[in-house]
């Protein structure tokens, strides 16, 4: 746990620009982020994974890891979440190359990307995950906001839809879970 929080607090200063968050995510967060994962059939992708409290939690839910893909940018996070997770498959990429990885028919995507801070992000990394996920499969997302990351007219756009699915107050800073759906 000191060895993630270092990590991540190296790359915080390192990359501020993609580390949106002051600290790892707490457990109750990740447990949200993978809440109903144990039903889901196909291929997992976690993007932006940075220490790996997320990747855990999917590994608890009973998914196998080489269902499970992680796209994460930060080198060091990759080295790290290579050795914590040797049987996942760990690519360093952005997750905006979701459809380039050659994995289709995905049946969840858990994002640890900061969209909220990151809106250039948003359209990028939505549209490409819709198109090679499966029909019913579901994006889940956390924010430090009150509402979705996601604006409605970009959600209308893209034919998707926002439900929320937890506020979790003991996070730091406390998170919403929302899940982004095909409408």
């Amino acid at each position: 746990m000191a060895r993630d929080f270092s990590l991540f607090l190296g790359e915080m200063i390192r990359r501020p620009g993609e580390v949106g968050a002051v600290a790892p995510s707490s457990a109750k967060t990740a447990q949200w982020m993978c809440e109903g994962l144990e039903k889901v059939q196909g291929p997992i992708v976690e993007i932006g994974p940075g220490t790996g409290s997320f990747t855990r939690a999917i590994l608890e839910h009973g998914v196998a890891p080489e269902r499970l893909t992680l796209l994460e940018m930060g080198e060091r996070f990759c080295d790290q979440l290579r050795e914590k997770f040797p049987s996942v498959n760990v690519l360093n990429r952005p997750g905006q190359d979701i459809d380039k990885i050659g994995i289709n028919n995905i049946g969840a995507v858990i994002s640890g990307v900061p969209m909220l801070s990151r809106p250039e992000l948003q359209r990028s990394v939505l549209e490409p995950s819709f198109r090679v996920m499966a029909p019913g499969a579901s994006f889940t997302q956390f924010t430090y906001s009150i509402r979705t990351p996601f604006g409605d007219d970009l959600l209308a756009d893209l034919g998707l839809t926002s439900r929320k699915l937890a506020t979790v107050w003991g996070n730091l800073p406390p998170a919403t879970i929302y899940r982004i759906e095909r409408a």
